[in-house]
């Protein structure tokens, strides 16, 4: 029996159990007669309204809405308690806003071909399974600031009719990963795919094992990406730790999934559309599909994410456009209306992306969880892009199978990913900041004798700390200045962030600086060596030498191939 069984008639609709209460708004699972405990699992207590919001066998969830129960035949549409034989038409938006609500409590991020899923739903924690993997990534979630799950799919032939995918000796290896970066202000998100036969450094890998002692696994040198996973004990902190070795961005989380996930998630929602250039008839992915349109589901969707003989140049870069594709689709699905007003849909999602899960410790609570899709759901679909690191055959290689960074255009995609900038163009939000970046440029400069600042190294040439601060003190009065040494961070571009309360210093020395209004942060002050407010100013690549002006020319998107998760893509 499924979750939505238990503890209810035969042959009730899931969705007449939940009536909406008048005096929350808030709707709430009412058992039926030989039931008397709610039907979503996980302990619930029924007290009178007032205290819990529940009275007399019915059972509220905390903090959720849940779509309106639909009418039965043959039986009026009651409404809501104490309206009985009328709908009041005030209501309606009310219970429409509580319904998009319970959409925007869950996020999802589901990784194709591998597979990673993640969907939330609050009573389904129980189903998660968490990796502490130490420091490797963040303790806790930052509902306030940017932050990089790294969503990981597995070749592990776990789950039933898994048997033949992936190697027969594999203890699960980071066969598709994707980087998943989401802005500061929620506005757009970049989901950067690594391939798995990018050759990288993999580093000592500390672990704790299931009986709780620790061992380190020693690093590799010039191997593929996917063998950070898996092999000799690796776990999920060894590929955090192997991104950020390989593209200076740290993960700060990360969610894992096998083979079922893909399977489970789409036959959940009644299959995903997809759409190809070209016929497919795929003897080995056992994929058989026409050009143009269809819909796929289960075994099929596996398939389709999986093959990689039917595409380009039958190479796995290739594959990964199509895994892209499918996410997006499969994106698109999950958040349209006929998923979202589906309470057995809801359900089927939530069993089928938990249960496939993994994630650290960080993220592992119900209430973290909560955090994560509550932020991830304000990323419109529009603004959430996707790429592949760029990349370029080995040179080292006759018969080409493995792939190296394109230095020509990887270190700018990952400065873009570290510096919070996005790949796609945010018109609305880049209109507010022009008039809000020259705005900081207007008004007041405070005298240079007054302007406290501490200089930090964040990507300049060794030495250039110290260099500004001569500058600044001798050549210009800036005497309140002091070096900080070295940023957390490398930056691409110089900033100076401020107080409030700074805002005429900052201009002084944006002045003698040439910076421009984008590279001025407000945000907050640091405390000197003399116990006083100062602003910071970080020193970026683009430090040319003290005295030399700053060009502010702003940043540009690289010539990089990328897609959005709102377009419908055809697999070529």
């Amino acid at each position: 029996m499924d979750a939505q069984g238990r503890g209810r008639p035969e042959g009730m609709d899931p969705a007449d159990q939940w009536v909406l209460n008048p005096e929350t708004g808030e709707y709430e699972l009412r058992p039926g007669p030989s039931a008397p405990r709610p039907a979503v699992p996980g302990p619930r207590r029924s007290v009178p309204y007032g205290t819990d919001g529940t009275a007399d066998g019915r059972t509220r969830i905390p903090g959720r809405a849940v779509p309106p129960q639909r009418g039965r035949r043959g039986a009026p549409d009651d409404g809501p308690p104490g309206r009985r034989g009328r709908r009041s038409a005030q209501k309606k938006p009310k219970a429409k806003k509580a319904l998009l609500w319970t959409g925007g409590t869950m996020a999802f991020v589901v990784l194709a071909a591998g597979v990673g899923g993640y969907l939330y739903l609050e009573h389904l924690e129980g189903n998660v399974t968490t990796t502490d993997v130490g420091d490797a990534g963040s303790s806790d979630f930052k509902k306030d600031e940017a932050f990089n799950i790294l969503v990981i799919g597995t070749d592990k032939r776990t789950g039933k009719g898994n048997e033949g995918y992936g190697d027969k000796g594999s203890k699960g290896h980071a066969d598709t990963t994707i980087l998943l970066h989401v802005a500061k202000d929620r506005s757009n998100a970049t989901a950067l795919s690594i391939p798995r036969d990018l050759i990288v450094d993999i580093p000592d890998c500390p672990t704790k094992l299931e009986d709780g002692t620790e061992k380190t696994v020693p690093g590799l040198r010039g191997v593929r990406f996917n063998r950070s996973l898996g092999e000799s004990g690796r776990d999920a902190g060894c590929t955090m730790r192997t991104v950020k070795e390989a593209t200076g961005i740290q993960p700060h989380h990360f969610m894992m999934a096998d083979f079922n996930a893909v399977k489970t998630l789409t036959t959940a929602v009644d299959g995903v559309e997809v759409c190809l250039e070209h016929p497919v008839d795929d003897e080995d992915s056992k994929l058989r599909l026409p050009a143009g349109e269809s819909k796929v589901e289960g075994e099929q969707a596996l398939a389709f994410v999986r093959t990689r003989h039917s595409f380009g140049n039958q190479g796995d870069l290739d594959r990964i456009k199509v895994q892209q594709h499918f996410l997006a689709s499969l994106m698109r699905k999950m958040s349209s209306s006929d998923t979202l007003t589906s309470p057995t849909k809801l359900v089927k999602l939530a069993e089928a992306a938990t249960k496939a899960l993994t994630v650290d410790t960080g993220i592992g609570k119900v209430s973290t969880l909560k955090d994560v899709a509550l932020e991830l759901k304000k990323v419109p679909t529009k603004n959430i892009s996707f790429t592949t690191v760029p990349v370029k055959d080995n040179p080292a290689e006759t018969v080409k199978a493995t792939v190296v960074l394109d230095e020509s255009k990887a270190p700018e995609v990952f400065d873009l990913i570290r510096n919070d900038v996005s790949l796609t163009e945010v018109k609305q939000r880049k209109k507010k900041e022009k008039a809000a970046v020259a705005a900081r440029l207007k008004g007041e400069k405070a005298p240079a004798s007054e302007v406290r600042v501490q200089v930090l190294n964040g990507g300049a040439p060794g030495g250039s700390a110290q260099q500004m601060l001569n500058w600044l003190q001798v050549e210009q009065g800036v005497t309140k200045s002091e070096n900080a040494g070295n940023a957390p961070e490398d930056l691409k571009r110089t900033t100076l962030e401020y107080a409030p309360d700074q805002a005429d210093q900052a201009r002084r020395l944006a002045d003698l600086l040439g910076l421009s209004g984008a590279a001025m942060k407000p945000g907050e002050s640091v405390t000197n060596s003399q116990g006083l407010p100062a602003m910071t100013l970080t020193l970026g690549a683009d430090f040319k030498g003290a005295g030399v002006k700053l060009d502010g020319t702003g940043t540009s998107v690289p010539d990089v191939e990328k897609s959005t998760a709102d377009k419908v893509e055809c697999a070529s």
